[in-house]
């Protein structure tokens, strides 16, 4: 938590660039991930009455739990919903009974309250050496950079227009590079008429409540893996999102915070929220301001976003996902190339552990999956194996006061903290 009882004065010329990284966020998790909860949807037979009430409920959720860490913390907390939980689901709902799943996702939702309350995530991350930290972070978000350059191949005009007009920007006005190219993407795909939104129609989304049945089947066949795979896959990789951008937030009330609201919004649909990870590097890196204490503007204008997408439900998040994929893949990939390089030099930084942390790189880029466990929790075991093997030794527990100094240079609030 800050240890400043004053919050950093935020001005009118401090909010364009936050902003813009927290809608740019937003778009990104819309148009990239969000057909899995109605792939999922689909294969559970849910009507469109409950299919909305999961795209309010989660939402919803996303937004108030962003608003209220972001807030509280003054630190940009970006939340959203588990995307690999997400991916599971869509197989999981075949065989599982609704009722059962919403059973199961208070089942998870609780897990994960006692989890925060308990304190034992924040000193597992704590144990973690920056290096590695670092190593995984580039290795996760390495694809999203390939992505960026891979859109050429699918459409040509839109991504090389982005990509050169990024060069340009980043040349002669490099604060304002994601902002340009964010504004010159839509205004091409309107005036190439690939974006409809004439039939567009705003309407309120409905939560429809679903009374939850606990069975012993569906907390083994739910609820231990969406706890095991939103864990692994979204905590331990959000955090470390910012721990390498050099903000100091305990990991506990962001558990238990997102823990609590997602056991609230369960009964109404809702899978799982959490910390974000891809989508928070946009946000708490310096493209989304030069000060890092004005960053978490960015989190609160992506909780007021995802707010505005649940309460019209289905409509807006449509309108997200009929994008272009070459237009999400590389404006995301452009957004996180600043991420990318700091997280690669933060990794490269201390001599000792240079090995293991490109060892880590290598593992998380890979993107392994065993068991059903994804890529970042793999890369991370394996890591710090090297890790281990490399030093001779464990990792140390870091004090608190430097568990959020990922090789950096400066304190969070110092125009040092990125390189």
């Amino acid at each position: 938590m800050p240890t400043s009882s004053s919050p950093p004065s935020v001005q009118f010329r401090d909010l364009v660039h936050p902003i813009v990284a927290g809608l740019i966020s937003v778009i990104v998790n819309y148009g990239g991930t969000f057909i899995l909860v109605f792939q999922a949807a689909k294969v559970a037979g849910l009507n469109p009455e409950l299919t909305a009430s999961w795209v309010w409920s989660i939402s919803i959720g996303v937004g108030v739990t962003g608003l209220v860490l972001s807030w509280i913390t003054r630190e940009p907390i970006i939340t959203a919903w588990s995307t690999p939980a997400a991916a599971f689901l869509a197989t999981a709902l075949a065989t599982t009974p609704y009722a059962e799943a919403v059973g199961a996702y208070l089942i998870s939702a609780a897990a994960f309250v006692v989890l925060g309350l308990s304190g034992y995530f924040e000193k597992l991350i704590r144990l973690i050496p920056p290096g590695v930290a670092a190593g995984l972070l580039a290795g996760i978000l390495l694809q999203f950079g390939i992505g960026a350059f891979g859109g050429v191949s699918i459409d040509p005009l839109l991504a090389g227009l982005l990509i050169v007009a990024y060069v340009v920007l980043k040349r002669f006005s490099a604060r304002y590079a994601v902002i340009g190219i964010l504004i010159l993407g839509l205004a091409f795909l309107l005036t190439q008429g690939r974006v409809d939104l004439s039939g567009l129609q705003l309407e309120f989304a409905a939560p429809v409540f679903t009374m939850p049945v606990f069975t012993l089947n569906a907390l083994l066949s739910v609820a231990l893996p969406l706890f095991l795979i939103t864990l692994t896959g979204q905590y331990m990789p959000g955090m470390l999102v910012l721990r390498n951008d050099g903000f100091k937030t305990s990991a506990n009330p962001i558990v238990t915070i997102t823990g609590l609201g997602s056991l609230l919004m369960a009964p109404f649909g809702s899978h799982a929220f959490n910390i974000a990870a891809i989508t928070a590097a946009i946000c708490t890196g310096k493209e989304a301001h030069e000060d890092p204490s004005k960053r978490w503007v960015a989190g609160m204008a992506a909780g007021i976003f995802y707010i505005l997408v649940g309460v019209f439900g289905v409509t807006l998040a449509a309108v997200f996902m009929a994008f272009p994929a070459a237009f999400i893949t590389t404006l995301a990939g452009l957004a996180l190339l600043g991420t990318i390089g700091s997280s690669l030099a933060s990794a490269m930084a201390d001599p000792k552990s240079r090995e293991a942390a490109l060892i880590t790189f290598l593992a998380a880029a890979a993107n392994i999956k065993l068991f059903g466990i994804g890529g970042a929790f793999w890369g991370l075991v394996i890591g710090l194996v090297a890790y281990a093997v490399l030093l001779g030794r464990l990792p140390r527990h870091e004090p608190a006061h430097k568990a959020g100094l990922t090789a950096i240079s400066g304190p969070v609030t110092g125009k040092g903290a990125i390189a």
